[in-house]
Formats: structure tokens, sequence, C-alpha cells
């Protein structure tokens, strides 16, 4: 094959080819200047569009700071600091003091919490309920009253392609930390968080992702769809898929907290694999304390019904387990080899059990 050469050999080639793409610049400028109400004017006002944006919801953002705690994991994420240390970001979602942020920033269980809201005063805060599913939890700021909140965006009127602003205030910036894309998908990992390609990572786990109105979307979380350990997601940051999980709407869930509660993720307590006849999926293990062990669920059952759902697939079957919290009963339909009927088997979902040994709490499950 002929082998071409896109550069010209000659000096007065190359001349050549310097005017013609200089004169088509020219070109492109002198179009640009003469449509004033083209594209291309908008692009200048949207830096200020984005400022503008933080500067709203800047007064309801605040940074929180731990002290002591068990040692965090060795190692850096990426250079940024050791899971769950340094100041994080929160949001004040009540006048009388109550923040919400990520659960991420309490992995080392600190004994004391300050909070800085935006009036510039440190207070001590207590860690109330947390939400291991959403990676979310809730502080209270004792004596405090009209604190700035910000406004909700509602979930459902949130558009794929929308402008995405992800925010993070602890670094100690005077401005918050700001990254900008839109809003790649919604319902995603088990249909609670939106998905973004703005940066996020802890510089701002914690954090708003706002709109161009500075209203909050979401808070920023670190989230996986395989796995529900407890650093689970947060090896992505900044790679393009970030997650942020919408909050109107969500007054049941913050009661919750706001009374104490730990909300586990659901554990069935199965390993699983393709049944080879392709109607569902088989269970090569099963723990013996686990939910679906203690149901009556045996080595060799097939699953092909999840709570009225067919599976297919273990990836099926495990996002489907990611819908619900532990405690939750949910009906399973198995074709058992000696049963002439399908067997129906109500199971109570347990909770993830800790990591054995010194695995890296970045590491799946090895059993759903």
């Amino acid at each position: 094959m002929r082998r071409v050469n896109f550069f010209p050999r000659r000096r007065s080639d190359c001349l050549l080819a310097m005017a013609c793409v200089a004169s088509a610049l020219l070109f492109s400028e002198s179009l640009i200047a003469q449509q004033n109400d083209s594209p291309f004017q908008s692009l200048k006002v949207l830096p200020e569009v984005f400022r503008s944006a933080e500067r709203t919801v800047r007064p309801t953002l605040v940074t929180i700071e731990s002290f002591g705690g068990i040692s965090a994991v060795a190692g850096k994420i990426g250079g940024i600091r050791s899971r769950g240390e340094g100041n994080t970001t929160g949001v004040m979602i009540s006048p009388d003091g109550y923040v919400v942020t990520s659960t991420f920033n309490f992995i080392t269980r600190p004994p004391v919490i300050t909070v800085i809201p935006s009036d510039g005063k440190r207070r001590i805060a207590k860690l109330l309920g947390q939400d291991k599913i959403r990676k979310l939890c809730l502080l209270k700021i004792e004596d405090v009253q009209n604190m700035p909140v910000p406004e909700w965006v509602d979930a459902e009127k949130i558009v794929v392609g929308q402008w995405s602003l992800s925010l993070g205030v602890g670094y100690g910036d005077l401005s918050p930390a700001m990254s900008i894309g839109i809003i790649s998908a919604k319902n995603r990992v088990g249909g609670r968080a939106i998905q973004t390609d703005a940066n996020v990572s802890p510089a701002n786990y914690g954090g708003p992702l706002i709109d161009l109105k500075g209203r909050v979307m979401g808070i920023c979380v670190p989230l996986s769809p395989g796995s529900q350990a407890v650093g689970a997601g947060v090896e992505w940051y900044d790679s393009g898929i970030g997650f942020a999980i919408p909050l109107s709407g969500a007054g049941e869930l913050i009661e919750r907290l706001k009374n104490g509660e730990t909300i586990e993720p659901a554990f069935l307590g199965v390993r699983s694999m393709l049944d080879p006849d392709g109607t569902g999926v088989r269970i090569e293990e099963a723990l013996p304390n686990g939910a679906a062990k203690k149901a009556g669920v045996l080595v060799g059952d097939v699953i092909v019904e999840f709570d009225g759902r067919s599976v297919s697939n273990p990836i099926e079957l495990g996002t489907m387990i990611n819908r619900h919290e532990s405690g939750d009963t949910v009906t399973l339909t198995i074709d058992r080899e000696d049963a002439d009927e399908p067997l129906q088997i109500v199971v109570q979902l347990g909770s993830v059990p800790p990591p054995k040994g010194k695995s890296s709490p970045l590491e799946p499950p090895p059993i759903r």
C-alpha cells in the first residue's frame, strides 16, 4: 500500500499551508464577530453563570472537621489523602442545625466532630444516623437558629444532559472547589442516584451537586453499582463517573437518620452463577448464617424470580438485592431438582458481613 505523507516537504509548500491556515482562522473570527446573538456569545457568559450559582448555594455549605478515631486504612487514594481523613464538606438542610454529608467522611469513626458554617464560628456537632446504602449521614449542631438552607430540585424534574456543578469546601479555600459537567443518567445504583461527569471525589464527598440556579440536585457520594463495601466507588474519583443522591421528597429518610438509625445494605448470603439451562441463577454456595440459608435455600437451587421479577444472571440478581435494605422481606421463586413445582421461599434479607482479615474496604464482598 502506498504511504501518504500529509506534511509538505518543500519550504514553499509549508509557507503556503501556513497561509491557508491563517486565512481560515481570520475568516472564522470574522464570522463569530458578525454573529452577536450566536452561541459563542452565550459561551462568554457561562463562567459568570457558574459563579452566580456557586454564590447562591455557598452560605448553606459547611466545613466539617474530625479528630481522632480508629487508624485510617494505610495508603492514599490517588494521592489525595487517607480515607476519611481531613476536612470535608456538608450541606445545611434545616435552620436549626441539621447537616447532611457523606458516610465516607467518618470511616475512621472520629469521637470529636466540629462544623464551621458560613458565619465562620466553629461548633461541636453530633453524628446521628447513617445510611450505608446511599452513603449519607446526618449531623446536628446544637444551639443554632436561622441557619441558611438551600433550595432543592425536584428529582423528577432533573433532566439528562442539563448542566451540573459539584462543589466542595473541605480544603480551606475562600471559595468552594468547583467542577462542571452534565447529568449523564438518572436512577443509577439501585435506582437511588443520579450520575454526572462533573468530577466527584474526596474533595467534594458530602458536598452538593447543583444546577445553574444554585439549587441542590443531590449530595455527592462514592457509589459502586457492583459493591456495597464501605469505600466502594471511591476508586472512580474524578473519572467522569460520579454519583449524587437526590433528597427532594426524602423526608422519611431524614427522620430515620434524626432518630439515630443505621440503614444497612441488604445481603442474601449466596454465591451464584448463570444456570446452564439459562433459566435463572444457580446457587453455588450459601453462607451457613446467611439469610438465604436460614430461609431454606439450598446449594443447587435455581433462583428464577426475585420478589416477582425474573432473574436471568448473577449481575441482575445483585442489582435487585441492592434495591433493598437489611431487614426487608422478599419472596424467591426457586426451581429445585427434586421438586415438581417451583418453590416460593420468603427471605428476610440480612446485613453485609464485615470484611475478614486485612482485606481492603474497597473490595466487593465475595457473596451477595
